[in-house]
């Protein structure tokens, strides 16, 4: 036993937990941390996933869009905790409804028939101004979560490092750092995966943060893409090209790719992809408290630095395994 950060009674008791998305590079992290904290893990992955990356878990194969193999999964599981880090690849409106909704609430309701007793949600910070479909849908679901009879925890962490990390690449590569406009028109506390799935995990046994929606970052100051650019002159000893895009050229290729989308289903969802390219690039990764955002109110969590990311990743220690997280 020990205590929480409220002054409450802690279990260090193992669980048994299903997670969902595990075989993303945070689904990953988060059964390691999991693993670490001694509870049981099943995993439910896509028929032929390849699971390596999970040693130590139960795999079920399945599909998390499907009602009967998460009921499956439930039965065969038996968990104490149902830990969510699914998300749509893209963003895309239709795939946002189809998994950061539907998916989620076919597992709840899986959940609650099987008496599941807590659900841990991997949501977004950004859903707190909420502009684009994928966030509606996130949304959509945190209310419904929030309404069941289950314990909840829904983690809005802000941006990942490797959301950050694109243009470590260009810059190796000797090529100018990207910033729209004056490159400070955005801040964020980044927090690296080892960190957010240990975060996750004390969600099963903290109290205080249990019926909570939970902003978290890594370790600040809150930085810009300014300060980005920096550590990476520190890095590489060579001061490093900025390169300034306006804001209104991205609202030019928006509008553009949206009337062609009226003809083009393809050109359309690229509209909608630059749409979310553009809020990344105007809106803070911070606490928004209806005002503005606040780097002092955002929560910080963790002991891993961007900085550090991005020495690993010039050295080769580490790849770029972005996936659907490219900025740039």
């Amino acid at each position: 036993m020990r205590h929480g950060r409220d002054g409450k009674t802690v279990t260090d008791a193992p669980q048994r937990v299903l997670l969902l998305g595990a075989t993303g590079t945070i689904g990953r992290a988060t059964a390691r941390a999991l693993q670490a904290a001694g509870h049981k893990v099943t995993v439910l992955v896509r028929p032929g996933s390849y699971a390596a990356h999970l040693p130590g878990c139960t795999i079920i194969e399945g599909l998390a869009t499907s009602h009967a193999d998460l009921a499956t999964a439930m039965q065969k599981s038996g968990p104490s905790t149902v830990l969510s880090c699914l998300a749509s690849r893209t963003g895309d409106g239709k795939d946002a409804w189809a998994v950061d909704h539907a998916a989620h609430s076919a597992a709840l309701q899986a959940a609650v028939t099987a008496g599941v007793g807590q659900f841990v949600l991997l949501s977004a910070i950004c859903v707190q101004k909420p502009l684009l479909e994928f966030q509606r849908a996130k949304l959509a679901f945190e209310a419904e979560l929030q309404a069941s009879p289950i314990a909840w925890s829904i983690v809005r962490p802000t941006a990942y490092f490797k959301s950050l990390s694109g243009q470590v690449a260009r810059v190796r590569d000797g090529r100018a750092f990207l910033v729209f406009g004056d490159g400070r028109l955005t801040a964020c506390k980044p927090i690296s995966d080892a960190d957010l799935g240990r975060y996750l995990a004390l969600c099963l046994t903290d109290p205080a943060l249990r019926n909570r929606v939970l902003p978290v970052g890594g370790p600040g100051p809150a930085i810009t893409p300014l300060d980005q650019a920096a550590m990476l002159t520190r890095l590489t000893g060579k001061p490093v090209r900025i390169k300034r895009v306006p804001v209104a050229m991205m609202d030019a290729i928006i509008a553009g790719l949206s009337l062609a989308g009226r003809l083009s289903p393809k050109l359309a969802a690229k509209a909608g992809l630059a749409r979310i390219g553009r809020y990344y690039a105007t809106e803070s990764m911070l606490v928004w408290d209806g005002a503005g955002y606040d780097a002092d109110a955002t929560p910080e969590f963790g002991n891993d630095r961007l900085e550090d990311h991005y020495a690993a990743l010039l050295r080769g220690d580490v790849t770029d395994d972005r996936g659907a997280h490219a900025v740039f």
